[in-house]
């Protein structure tokens, strides 16, 4: 399969990411019914803020510190007084780690209420150089699905500490990543924190599951880009089976055997893997004019999912993030795909 977006050696998780702000920022301004809703019930209240979390102490960093980066290098951090981080997810870890104030600027999918008065340094999905250099950043943190190259290499010449994150695929690769920038940040007592905290939470999400009575239901992960005709089957490696299966589910996609992490979208590709949910991020289901619309695509009116309108919608900036908000992200898929089982 041809991959649809510009760079095809990025991971699944990290290129689905690195374009939220095309989505996010395209439809900043839309209005109407939250996405996933039945249009027959009543209106839904106001969503709740999207906020970060953060640990209750502010934690004070012990520098300097050398730590590797996941390019092979290196990287002694000297100053945490001016952070960048190059995605929402890293910001996320930032934040909620307490060193939020030290953050000096954002990318675009970076979409939480305490970043909202950051300025945005990247365009479209790439990272400007010289938008990062001109805040005169003592850090910057990036992972592997940073582009483009040259402006990595543009802000490490001039000097800046740069380090280079694995991305975050599963639930598992969460505590690592927390150690990580706890590490760069010189505040692993509250990397430690953090991530028992996250720990605990996600545990706790499991621990109210409903009690398994026969399969797990099946649970297709769409990809959607309504503008750019844009419409894939996740599969193993999309980056949301670990998610699906925390939460009391079974990946539709694994479970049909497909390879990779995304196939185009068809009637029969859908038919077979024969989902009793979908799960989709918010944006892209707007993308295609809610649940409605989506029952134009190939396949999924045949589906047992069509059939039950049982669409599952998460933010899109949290769904894949894989941090501290993972266990919300656990929460709300378990929620709705469990309905009415509780």
């Amino acid at each position: 399969m041809t991959r649809p977006l510009r760079d095809r050696t990025r991971t699944a998780p990290a290129v689905l990411l690195a374009v939220l702000g095309l989505l996010l920022g395209a439809s900043a301004c839309a209005t109407g019914q939250p996405a996933g809703t039945d249009p027959k019930a009543p209106a839904a209240a106001a969503a709740a803020p999207d906020r970060i979390d953060a640990l209750p102490d502010t934690p004070t960093p012990r520098l300097p510190v050398t730590v590797p980066s996941a390019d092979g290098r290196q990287v002694t951090v000297t100053s945490a007084e001016r952070i960048i981080p190059l995605n929402g997810s890293l910001a996320e870890l930032v934040f909620s780690l307490g060193l939020g104030d030290h953050a000096v600027a954002r990318d675009v999918s970076t979409t939480f209420e305490q970043a909202a008065q950051l300025p945005v340094i990247t365009q479209a999905h790439e990272v400007s150089a010289e938008g990062v250099l001109s805040l005169h950043p003592t850090l910057v943190l990036a992972d592997r699905s940073t582009g483009p190259a040259e402006a990595v290499q543009q802000i490490r010449a001039a000097g800046v500490p740069l380090i280079v994150l694995d991305d975050a695929k599963q639930l598992s690769d969460i505590g690592p990543r927390i150690d990580a920038v706890a590490a760069a940040l010189g505040v692993p007592e509250a990397g430690a924190r953090l991530k028992e905290r996250t720990r605990q939470q996600i545990a706790e999400v499991q621990a109210q599951l409903p009690a398994a009575a026969g399969t797990r239901p099946k649970v297709a992960f769409l990809y959607l880009r309504g503008s750019a005709s844009v419409f894939l089957l996740g599969g193993p490696d999309s980056g949301a089976p670990s998610l699906i299966e925390a939460a009391g589910g079974e990946d539709a996609g694994t479970a049909a055997h497909l390879t990779g992490d995304f196939t185009p979208l068809t009637s029969e590709a859908l038919v077979k893997a024969a989902p009793d949910a979908i799960l989709v991020m918010t944006k892209g289901l707007e993308s295609v004019g809610g649940v409605d619309g989506m029952l134009k695509l190939p396949g999924v009116a045949q589906t047992p999912a069509g059939l039950d309108r049982r669409i599952i919608s998460v933010d899109d900036g949290r769904l894949l993030s894989y941090g501290p908000r993972t266990p919300q992200v656990l929460r709300e898929i378990a929620d709705q795909l469990h309905r009415d089982a509780k």
